[in-house]
């Protein structure tokens, strides 16, 4: 079965009841645990609103953490994902926030393994589709739909042309780019989608650019 992105879910088969509860739960665990680059070893998971209220009788507790072991959204193995994490020592810790959102399913997930976590904002909005709205502090709307690099560097005169320059030597070209940064000369992170899948190599050589501190890559 093909995926159109980490975030997709193509076909009619999924792990019920709700494709908004369950199946997009399962899809922002996905990609935290995509971000991260592996999977963590604990996670922190505030549930807001509808999710808050449902979560247990909905699955969304076992679809986020089914997410988080990298499970598709229609695996068989989803509504044991919350006994399969206690067997891998997989800490899962669930809390109901009050805090006012601007969706009822909204979902704020910190994972981590020894010394390294992010922190991430998850919303389902319909469908079985999600977007990503926060990633460690910075502001993004990313759903997946297109393969994308996340590039955390410094604010730095010729960070982004650095970047852009590789990207343009393979000939990848950029569909869409924005740039947030928390305040002047201190860290920023670039979101950029591309028409293609960007290789382990390239990856690699945008590392070793200047004033870049960390890359993600969401596949299609």
């Amino acid at each position: 079965m093909k995926y159109n992105s980490v975030f997709d879910i193509i076909g009619p088969v999924m792990i019920g009841p709700s494709s908004s509860h369950t199946a997009g739960a399962a899809r922002i665990g996905l990609a935290a645990r995509n971000l991260f680059g592996g999977d963590p070893e604990w996670a922190k998971i505030y549930l807001y609103e509808s999710f808050a209220k449902t979560y247990k009788g909905h699955g969304t507790d076992f679809a986020l953490a089914g997410g988080l072991m990298g499970f598709a959204p229609d695996d068989p193995r989803m509504s044991k994902a919350l006994e399969i994490a206690e067997e891998r020592a997989l800490k899962i810790e669930f809390i109901e926030d009050s805090a006012a959102v601007d969706h009822p399913n909204t979902a704020r997930l910190v994972i981590g393994k020894d010394n390294e976590s992010i922190e991430l904002i998850g919303i389902s909005i319909g469908g079985g589709k999600v977007e990503i709205t926060e990633l460690n502090g910075f502001e993004l709307r990313l759903s997946g739909n297109h393969p994308a690099i996340l590039i955390m560097h410094n604010d730095r005169f010729g960070a982004i042309a650095s970047v852009t320059k590789i990207l343009a030597k393979h000939e990848i070209n950029i569909g869409h780019m924005e740039v947030n940064r928390k305040d002047v000369g201190k860290e920023a992170l670039m979101v950029i989608e591309v028409d293609q899948n960007v290789s382990d190599d390239i990856l690699k050589e945008l590392e070793s650019a200047d004033h870049i501190n960390q890359i993600a890559k969401i596949v299609s």
